[in-house]
């Protein structure tokens, strides 16, 4: 198959999907009687592809527009009991569902609206955790902010910084965290979110969840648990991360860091993450020395002591920062 017949191919496979989820919103939102055969039959379809969940979100959101719009309609009962009188209830439920398809066209202009959001954030060092109505809970690591949707409390943007997320899994209703273009969608997890100088860093720790970018023509990875991402807007890779791994990054929920074999450079640039004093590796020399162990992620000085004792390094204080060299 060509590249043009391949990149057809995905594309039409994409509108099947947006147009099999403007049908399924349409069904549920008119159904005189949607019981456990309905509802199975649609947590059925979402769950064969993260691709079906995000087109469905898509669509409920959608959806809430389109009757928040609707709202805006003056109009008498004694009219809408005309109109309704003249216009079988089949034709109506098909000019609402073209009105989807073609609202969800135009996704890229309401996906430019803040149609009200709650800002959550820590400051350097801070940490926070939000329990959410569904008995999901999202712990936000340092100089990290997080939005989360006030119509739709299982959508949330992470602006900057990292978090961990906690799921409750609901196939009809999936959670879905925004980190610039990407999209991740939770299919019953928990998973750590790390947005951090244009790279994106998304680590499985339980369950699995679908990783998507924005455009709609992509197809969603699936990630289990143990497998890790890192984006870019150059690049995209995917590995697998050890039990050990996982424990080490997450070690900011117990106010510590945890380092395995790690350049010294990298563990002051990850202190520094946590204090308003810096760390400098002052030279090259010690920047290439490697370093083992667990340290409150706040205690600079303790840091800086090990690796003059154990590297019998410089240490220095001034403006502000401790500079340590050779």
């Amino acid at each position: 198959m060509s590249e043009a017949s391949a990149q057809a191919s995905v594309g039409a496979n994409a509108t099947d999907v947006r147009a099999r989820a403007a049908q399924w919103a349409t069904e549920r939102a008119f159904a005189e009687h949607w019981g456990e055969e309905n509802q199975a039959a649609l947590d059925a379809w979402l769950a064969e592809s993260p691709a079906h969940e995000v087109a469905y979100v898509r669509m409920e959101t959608t959806w809430g527009r389109t009757e928040r719009l609707a709202a805006l309609r003056p109009t008498t009962p004694e009219k809408a009991t005309q109109l309704r009188s003249h216009i079988p209830s089949i034709l109506i439920r098909s000019a609402l569902a073209v009105a989807v398809i073609a609202v969800l066209a135009a996704s890229a202009i309401f996906a430019t609206w803040n149609t009200g959001k709650q800002t959550y954030e820590t400051a350097i060092g801070g940490h926070r955790t939000l329990a959410l109505a569904d008995g999901s809970r999202i712990e936000l690591n340092t100089d990290t902010v997080l939005q989360v949707s006030k119509n739709d409390p299982r959508k949330v943007w992470l602006r900057k910084g990292e978090a961990y997320f906690q799921i409750k899994h609901d196939a009809a209703h999936p959670f879905v965290v925004a980190v610039g273009d990407r999209r991740i969608t939770d299919l019953g997890t928990k998973f750590i979110v790390r947005q951090n100088s244009g790279h994106l860093d998304v680590a499985v720790v339980e369950g699995r969840v679908g990783f998507a970018a924005k455009n709609e023509g992509a197809q969603p990875l699936l990630l289990d648990a143990g497998d890790g991402v890192v984006a870019t807007t150059q690049s995209l890779s995917v590995f697998k991360k050890s039990v050990r791994e996982l424990t080490s990054e997450l070690g900011w929920r117990r106010g510590m860091l945890i380092f395995r074999h790690t350049a010294l450079t990298d563990a002051a640039a990850e202190f520094n993450r946590y204090n308003r004093e810096r760390i400098v590796i002052g030279d090259q020399a010690a920047a290439r020395l490697t370093i083992d162990g667990t340290f409150p992620a706040k205690d600079v000085r303790g840091f800086a002591e090990v690796a003059q004792a154990v590297f019998g390094l410089r240490v220095e204080r001034r403006d502000g920062e401790t500079v340590i060299s050779r």
